[in-house]
């Protein structure tokens, strides 16, 4: 078998998992989130799940991945065998699931980056719902997710080093240096200090009121954006070498995609207050494209400031995709000795066709992401947690210590916190998720199927 990628440099890893990390997740699903389940409150359990239950969950994944230089599949079958392996089965279906609707709003993010610099962002809430509509279904949605696939084959088909690597060092800077450049614009407008006190004032009763909403919705939304429960940081993790401390750039990469999610927020409420736009109004995959766009539609430079905004969360978007989609690739190459490219365009497009229907009914986007983000992700979660802090604990806590002078009880602490705060959440955050799913099958979805069948 041909030498196994690696990747060049550290910075080159860091950069590649905290662009896996930060896309539609961070800018395009985190303000909908926000102003679906209450603002600040929201933000504050968000913000404590990625600290206690993100951060561990994101060290079971790199032990598994550097422990066995594998795919998700390969890696849980060296580890566990039995039952086990079927795991990574989970993370791949996981990861194919969420790209082949995760390219659809590549490609929505894409047309309005065109819509902008066409100066043509609709100033009101209706006039920009039916922009949207047209923009997010039929054949131009099907065409913006075949561009955005396209790119994303392209980068993952040149490789670890040439393709991901190269790409990343580009993208991850610059996401950050204009999120940051946005938010100081997004300070000075007029509504900016409604929207600071909406989005960082927390109402501790409203959190104990909704809890059985805001803990699927932030478990869901953590996984997602920090890359967990899909495989994608099983699979960079397997390109690593030994001497890497884990621990130290798990905390960097989950420092930096929490800063930028944070960043999004600065920007995108000040400008729903300033234009009048009521956040708790702008539920679903719509949102931004119909709330901030009408918004926008009354700034100044709106059309420049939608560009810039919008052409950011488009490079994001592809620095996560390329993520997802190397989870299966890597599966091909490293199990079935497949050349790179090849599974890249195989995968690549059978990936294209299971998201065409995401591409022609909006309805297909909520079925799909409630399924992936509120059972898959936390499912995969949960279980990888359990074999890493149950059944090869002692293996994972040798892994944890290379690369570390002196882990010393900081590893006890890990492995226990794997053990029974994350386990315990997890689980109840896949029983409320099931339930929500549920409700939507047998409401929003059963409703679909009424009147188009």
């Amino acid at each position: 078998m041909a030498q196994r990628e690696t990747w060049a440099t550290r910075t080159g890893f860091i950069l590649a998992a905290v662009g896996s990390a930060v896309g539609l997740g961070n800018i395009w699903r985190f303000p909908f989130l926000v102003g679906q389940e209450g603002g600040a409150a929201f933000l504050v359990v968000y913000l404590l799940f990625v600290a206690l239950i993100g951060f561990p969950a994101m060290l079971v994944e790199f032990v598994v991945g550097r422990r066995t230089n594998r795919n998700p599949v390969g890696a849980l079958k060296e580890l566990g065998g039995g039952v086990w392996q079927y795991l990574g089965w989970v993370f791949a279906a996981t990861g194919f699931i969420i790209l082949s609707y995760y390219s659809v709003v590549g490609g929505w993010v894409l047309r309005y980056v065109l819509i902008g610099l066409q100066g043509g962002y609709v100033g009101d809430i209706e006039g920009a719902g039916g922009q949207f509509v047209e923009a997010a279904s039929g054949l131009d949605a099907v065409l913006g997710h075949a561009i955005f696939m396209a790119a994303v084959i392209a980068i993952v088909g040149f490789g670890i080093r040439r393709g991901i690597e190269f790409a990343v060092q580009v993208m991850v800077p610059a996401i950050i240096l204009i999120a940051f450049g946005l938010a100081v614009y997004a300070f000075t407008l007029p509504g900016a200090s409604e929207a600071y006190a909406f989005y960082l004032s927390p109402d501790v009763g409203e959190i104990l009121a909704n809890w059985t909403d805001i803990l699927p919705a932030a478990a869901g939304q953590a996984f997602f954006t920090l890359s967990l429960g899909m495989g994608a940081m099983i699979t960079y993790a397997s390109y690593i070498g030994d001497d890497r401390n884990l621990a130290e750039d798990g905390l960097i990469i989950v420092g930096l995609d929490t800063l930028i999610a944070f960043t999004a927020g600065l920007i995108v409420f000040p400008i729903f207050f300033t234009g009048g736009v009521d956040p708790a109004n702008t539920i679903g995959a719509g949102a931004i494209f119909i709330s901030l766009a009408a918004a926008l539609g009354d700034l100044s430079f709106g059309w420049l400031i939608g560009t810039v905004f919008f052409g950011t969360i488009a490079i994001a978007a592809l620095s996560s995709a390329i993520s997802l989609l190397e989870v299966v690739v890597s599966y091909l190459i490293d199990e079935r000795g497949m050349e790179r490219f090849t599974a890249t365009a195989i995968v690549g497009t059978i990936i294209f066709v299971v998201g065409i229907p995401t591409a022609l009914d909006l309805v297909f986007i909520d079925l799909y992401d409630l399924f992936a983000n509120n059972i898959l992700l936390v499912f995969g979660g949960l279980m990888v947690s359990i074999f890493v802090g149950w059944v090869i604990s002692n293996v994972a806590l040798d892994e944890i210590g290379r690369g570390v002078r002196n882990l010393g009880s900081w590893g006890d602490v890990w492995i226990w916190l794997v053990r029974i705060p994350v386990i315990v959440i997890l689980f109840v955050t896949i029983y409320l998720g099931v339930f929500e799913y549920y409700e939507f099958l047998t409401g929003d979805f059963a409703d679909w199927l009424g009147q188009n069948l």
